[in-house]
């Protein structure tokens, strides 16, 4: 499965956007419903409800996209991101000094990895997938050029 790269760096921006929301108030339910979108989104990132966003409202209005990447790197950035607002969450949940410092410091990581992507289209977690294929002799490419 192929995907268009615009997506998954809309999707980074919506997630930019709860993870600053989570760091503004601790609200330990809205990390909790990060996790959930990235649960999905690792599943089948056309599926995620960002993609159905950027599929029905944005996408209509862009061109043709000129370049496609694999969705395996996508799943697995999900997959991590998950992880991150699992610990999240269960940090501002937690409460307390120790509980509120973990739950910043892993909002604040989603916080950085969802803004390099959205800004400079940088997923780390694709990154990292790509290098583990690449250091167990199995590469492949980040992106497919649609041109015919």
């Amino acid at each position: 499965m192929l995907l268009d790269p615009r997506g998954p760096r809309f999707a980074a921006g919506l997630t930019a956007i709860v993870f600053v929301l989570v760091l503004i108030t601790g609200a330990w339910w809205l990390a909790l419903a990060q996790a959930v979108v990235f649960a999905v989104t690792a599943i089948d990132p056309r599926k995620g409800p960002y993609s159905l966003l950027f599929r029905t409202l944005v996408a209509p209005r862009l061109k043709k996209a000129t370049e496609r990447e694999p969705a395996e790197p996508v799943r697995f950035a999900q997959a991590l991101g998950g992880v991150f607002a699992i610990v999240a969450a269960i940090g501002f949940g937690a409460g307390g000094t120790a509980g509120t410092a973990v739950g910043i410091t892993a909002a604040g990581f989603g916080l950085a990895a969802a803004f390099l992507n959205s800004a400079f289209g940088l997923c780390l977690g694709c990154e990292l997938y790509l290098a583990t294929r690449r250091m167990t002799g199995r590469p492949m490419a980040a992106r497919v050029s649609t041109d015919d």
